[in-house]
């Protein structure tokens, strides 16, 4: 049996109902993710690491809103939060790293606010995990919170970037991840745009291609969103 995913440290069961509170400050990179992602009206589209559906939330509306939506979280607590949800999509309790789902299930992926929890050896499972679940040609999308490109920002989230590496608990959510290399192993890393209205954060598209894996770790970012 697999140990805890190494964000076990964020005690979800107690921010889950306040969770939203700072969904404004996700959603430009939600929507920014999405739009990189394109779903298709036909498509089966699965949310890993789901929390309170913020991701699927932004999707009930046509015309980018998928055939068939799963939102997977290991957090029932989160799951119990989710909400304004078409009825036939569907909320599962699951370990991303041991996803119930079978072979080719999916064409569309999403892994919002959840690489920079966890360690390289658990993001080497989720991102395995995804890839066998999505189709040949299927899409990956991902946000990370991301360092502010000029050099100003940076220097004005310096303390913050120091406490969020050193914490295991609810401040590393603010911990910055560049995961292109890591995708490029599985992947096709298509696209990057940076976003800075919220958290300032980056969305990476990636495609599943048929064959063996591709060798290539990252792709010419665009310019960043307003």
């Amino acid at each position: 049996m697999e140990a805890p995913l190494s964000t076990s440290n964020v005690p979800w069961h107690r921010v889950a109902s306040a969770y939203d509170r700072q969904l404004a400050l996700q959603r430009p990179a939600l929507r920014a993710l999405l739009d990189l992602v394109s779903p298709l009206a036909g498509e089966e589209l699965l949310d890993v690491a789901t929390g309170t559906a913020g991701v699927l939330r932004e999707l009930r509306m046509p015309p980018g809103r998928p055939l068939r939506a799963v939102g997977v979280d290991s957090s029932p607590q989160m799951l119990a939060a989710a909400r304004d949800l078409p009825p036939e999509w569907e909320l599962v309790r699951a370990d991303a790293r041991e996803l119930p789902f079978d072979d080719d299930s999916f064409d569309v992926a999403t892994v919002a606010y959840l690489l920079h929890l966890l360690d390289r050896r658990d993001r080497d499972l989720v991102l395995e995990e995804v890839a066998r679940v999505l189709r040949p040609g299927g899409r990956l999308a991902t946000v990370t919170p991301a360092l502010p490109r000029a050099r100003l920002g940076r220097l004005l989230v310096k303390p913050v970037v120091a406490v969020a590496e050193a914490s295991s608990g609810v401040a590393a959510g603010l911990r910055p991840l560049d995961p292109r290399s890591e995708l490029g192993e599985r992947f096709t890393v298509r696209r990057a745009r940076w976003v800075n209205r919220g958290y300032p954060s980056l969305c990476v598209l990636a495609s599943l291609d048929p064959g063996p894996a591709p060798d290539r770790s990252h792709a010419a970012p665009q310019a960043p969103s307003a």
